[in-house]
């Protein structure tokens, strides 16, 4: 039996997930505005990350609690709100610094530009699994790619804008563009038609059972199953870890690269735009190859890849070694997002992904929180970024462990006869 034709081109859809994801995606960007702000405002370190820090946070708390809500009402309307959000967030930050008010600052730029973000990221994931259940990791690896990808765009045309005009003015003419970008996005957005299938998918039961688990043995899970599960915790420690170990370093990125690399800060702006390009291609690379060589093999190559990069960088010689190290950590960072919707997928099966991954997500605003004040507490009392570096590594170790313990676990499952799995609790 033949789909039913879809009123959207699933292609296209794609492309609107990545200019929503391209604008929230700017908050990589956020280490040039480390300086400026300290300069202009005198503020100090601490409390410039702590608007960065404040944002990651809400945005993982919001995904948590309005993962239903998008289930709800649909990735239109989601992506609608959190452009409304974004903007304002962005608009209200360039006030706030015009009129040198710390406390709005962090209402704006982390509050509502943080909630912004949390709405913008997941809206159009769960559409993203049911328009290609065919190629879900290469799909939700697309969508995110423009997430990583944020900074490139905004890297040196912020820089550009603080540097001719202000940071205020920067915060402003930023706002306005990804408001227009992520509002063209969301109003593109729609759930396939019901009983549509891709081509070269036979039949609505075929493709149902593709969206399912992909892991054999493993049953589908409502999303307040799966928050109780074992899995779903080992799952949620691995991103811990992983996103506080890359958030340190794009937090960070700008005044890294001048104290530990000597560079200027105009090069550090530019190199921070870069990192766009790894963060980004770092998340359609892993995700692609996640497709192939399984999601578990690939977050073991994350953690191993970032343990010996971490004990590296304090011993390293000149600005772009320093940025190549930068660059391969930040496609682990980025490739672990784009895994993420898929490898929850794997686990739990698609019917609550949106919801599910919401939950996941909360791993990202208490990372947000540990990467950078780790970073910021460290330099303030020594000076140097090198005891950070290190303890990143300790939890990069601890981190592989627990990848190892999920493989096991998972093997664990699929041991199971299907009956067994079948009457199986969410003790899973």
């Amino acid at each position: 039996m033949s789909g039913v034709k879809a009123n959207r081109n699933r292609w296209l859809i794609a492309l609107a997930a990545v200019s929503i994801h391209l604008s929230i995606g700017s908050i990589y960007a956020y280490s040039i505005y480390q300086i400026p702000l300290q300069e202009t405002q005198g503020w100090s370190t601490s409390t410039v990350t702590l608007a960065f820090s404040i944002a990651v946070f809400v945005l993982g708390i919001t995904a948590a609690f309005l993962g239903k809500y998008v289930e709800k009402y649909g990735p239109r309307k989601a992506g609608l709100a959190a452009a409304v959000l974004y903007g304002l967030g962005m608009v209200g930050s360039g006030l706030s610094v015009q009129l040198g008010n710390l406390p709005l600052f962090l209402a704006t730029f982390g509050v509502i530009g943080g909630m912004g973000i949390g709405i913008g990221y997941i809206s159009p994931i769960g559409t993203l699994v049911e328009w290609f259940p065919d190629r879900r990791g290469m799909a939700t690896g697309l969508a995110v790619m423009g997430f990583g990808a944020g900074a490139l765009l905004t890297g040196p045309l912020g820089n550009f804008l603080i540097q001719e005009f202000s940071v205020a003015m920067a915060f402003y003419g930023l706002g306005a563009l990804y408001f227009v970008l992520m509002t063209a996005g969301a109003s593109y957005l729609a759930k396939p038609t019901e009983g549509w299938v891709p081509e070269g998918m036979q039949d609505v039961d075929n493709a149902e059972d593709e969206a399912k688990s992909a892991l054999s043995g493993l049953r589908e899970f409502t999303a307040a199953e799966a928050r109780t599960s074992p899995r779903f915790w080992m799952t949620w420690l691995i991103i811990f870890i992983n996103v506080t170990a890359g958030i340190m370093l794009l937090a960070f990125a700008s005044p890294m690269l001048q104290q530990i690399g000597g560079a200027t800060a105009t090069t550090a702006a530019f190199i921070t735009g870069y990192i766009g390009i790894f963060n980004g291609g770092g998340r359609i690379f892993w995700s692609s190859l996640s497709d192939y060589i399984g999601r578990t093999t690939v977050y073991a190559v994350f953690m191993l890849i970032q343990v010996v990069a971490f004990a590296v960088m304090p011993q390293v010689v000149g600005v772009w070694v320093l940025a190549g190290l930068m660059f391969l950590v930040i496609t682990c960072y980025g490739g672990g997002f784009a895994c993420l919707p898929a490898y929850l997928s794997d686990l739990f099966g698609t019917k609550e992904v949106s919801a599910i991954h919401g939950y996941a997500l909360t791993a990202w605003g208490l990372a947000g929180v540990a990467g950078p004040q780790l970073a910021s507490v460290v330099l303030e009392s020594t000076g140097s970024y090198t005891n950070a570096l290190y303890v990143v590594t300790g939890l990069l170790v601890a981190g592989f462990g627990a990848v190892l313990a999920l493989r096991w676990r998972i093997g664990k499952l699929q041991g199971r006869d299907v009956a067994t799995t079948g009457a199986a609790t969410a003790n899973d």
